[in-house]
């Protein structure tokens, strides 16, 4: 039942309203409305027994106490999904932007969805082919995982972000893959960015964007990661899709939840961040997953930003508790010109087996990747030697471990922006690379699989 209008304005401060005496109710939606005819919306975020706070969804400029009006809808916030908002691309208040065309509605759905029973739970086992080799070969993206991408200020985490959406399939199931991007507090520019990258491929036709800009209000920072998460609900367990959601960039929301905080003067935790932020977090990261007896999934690839290229930075890290692994880019990489910038150390999914081997790739993945990342390591104890005595002064096989690496930054690392590389040639440079070191070296290969592609590659 829709409640009385209220006019008891305590006051205005920013995008807040105190209202004294009104009845409300935690994330009820309000209809805000002035005596000119306009109208905004805003969601209760703070109730006590005297006043309630108002969070308005856009800006308070022109604004005054006397001319405004709070009507208290008793509902939270909920969105309308449907089929046909595939290729569409919406603001941070689930708005059309790209044509003026409304969405056929066929569910309305409470945008903070609905915690998975753990023990609904089902494990994940099968995985997402984004064709970047360092994703693929050593930290494989699992269906119904939840895996962050932690970059750097100026570091690529974007171009990456837009080649995975142009790139990634599941073998075998593309008709039922759909991939939703939300852009949470991007530039303009960055907008444009995306929607180009995406009109070079037919990207759009399993991709569903929501994006906020970095001048929208901080509550659409909020609501925005929300609206994506609903909507992949809707299409993975209504419509038994499997379903990539790219939430970039997490930071931006951290920053949002602090500024928020801040304004309704709460105490504040660890650097100024709200205590409670790690519940938030995992109050969107947790609605990722599989559920027994569901067709579909949810796949969650959050870009977090690094301030000051800090992993201890309080976002990085309480994401790292919730999630299954991280991507981490390089900033050295990044310097020597290699693209992806993606590290192999510091780098894991933690999923990964249950996606790979027995059908799903080749049998030889796992062992591949071990002694890659092995062979790596040792890599780069040669180059740090190197640097301090001199390469003249290295063991022949130091030399042969220093050469791995740098042919492995060069061709299993570094790969074209529009170069898409299936599992089976990222497997086959993997042994192509093996194959600069003596057989003795690999010894985290069965002999089974060095008698099948190591001599293959040094004929």
């Amino acid at each position: 039942m829709i409640k009385p209008e209220y006019r008891g304005i305590a006051s205005i401060e920013g995008s807040l309203l105190v209202i004294e005496g009104a009845n409300a109710s935690y994330n009820e939606l309000v209809k805000i409305r002035l005596d000119d005819g306009r109208e905004v919306i805003g969601q209760v975020i703070e109730v006590s027994e005297k006043y309630s706070v108002v969070e308005i969804f856009g800006p308070s400029l022109g604004f005054g106490r006397e001319n405004i009006g709070v009507v208290f809808t008793g509902d939270t916030f909920k969105f309308s999904v449907g089929k046909d908002m595939i290729g569409r691309v919406f603001n941070g208040k689930g708005e059309p932007i790209d044509v003026d065309l409304p969405i056929k509605e066929e569910e309305r759905l409470d945008i903070n969805g609905l915690p998975i029973n753990p023990y609904a739970r089902d494990l994940p086992n099968d995985f997402i082919e984004t064709g970047i080799s360092a994703i693929d070969g050593l930290n494989t993206l699992v269906m119904g995982q939840k895996l962050p991408l932690f970059s750097g200020s100026g570091l690529p985490h974007n171009e990456i972000v837009a080649q995975i959406i142009r790139q990634a399939s599941i073998p075998g199931k593309e008709a039922d893959f759909l991939i939703i991007f939300a852009g949470i507090g991007i530039t303009y520019d960055t907008y444009l960015y995306f929607m180009k990258e995406f009109n070079k491929t037919n990207a759009s036709s399993k991709l569903i964007s929501f994006v906020n800009f970095a001048s929208d209000p901080s509550i659409e920072r909020i609501v925005t990661p929300r609206l994506a998460l609903t909507t992949a609900e809707y299409f993975a367990y209504k419509e038994d899709m499997h379903v990539l959601v790219i939430l970039d960039d997490m930071t931006n929301y951290g920053e949002a939840l602090r500024e928020l905080s801040s304004a309704r003067e709460e105490v504040p935790g660890r650097r100024g961040y709200p205590g409670y932020m790690y519940t938030d977090l995992a109050s969107l990261f947790e609605r990722a997953g599989k559920i027994k007896n569901k067709k579909g999934d949810i796949t969650q690839l959050n870009v977090v930003t690094l301030p000051g290229d800090d992993i201890t930075h309080p976002i990085p890290d309480l994401t790292g508790y919730i999630t299954e692994g991280q991507i981490l880019l390089s900033r050295e990489l990044f310097n020597k010109g290699i693209y992806p910038p993606i590290t192999p150390i510091g780098s894991l999914s933690r999923l990964m087996n249950n996606g790979i081997g027995n059908g799903k790739t080749r049998a030889d993945h796992r062992q591949v990747a071990d002694q890659l990342y092995s062979a790596y390591s040792l890599s780069l104890n040669a180059r740090m030697l190197s640097s301090i005595i001199g390469k003249d002064s290295l063991s022949d096989i130091e030399k042969l471990y220093l050469d791995f690496g740098e042919q492995f930054e060069k061709k299993f690392i570094n790969q074209g922006r529009d170069e898409r590389r299936d599992i089976e040639k990222t497997l086959d440079i993997g042994w192509e690379l093996l194959s600069l070191l003596p057989e003795s070296e690999l010894t985290r290969v069965k002999q089974e699989f060095i008698d099948k592609y190591y001599k293959v590659k040094k004929s």
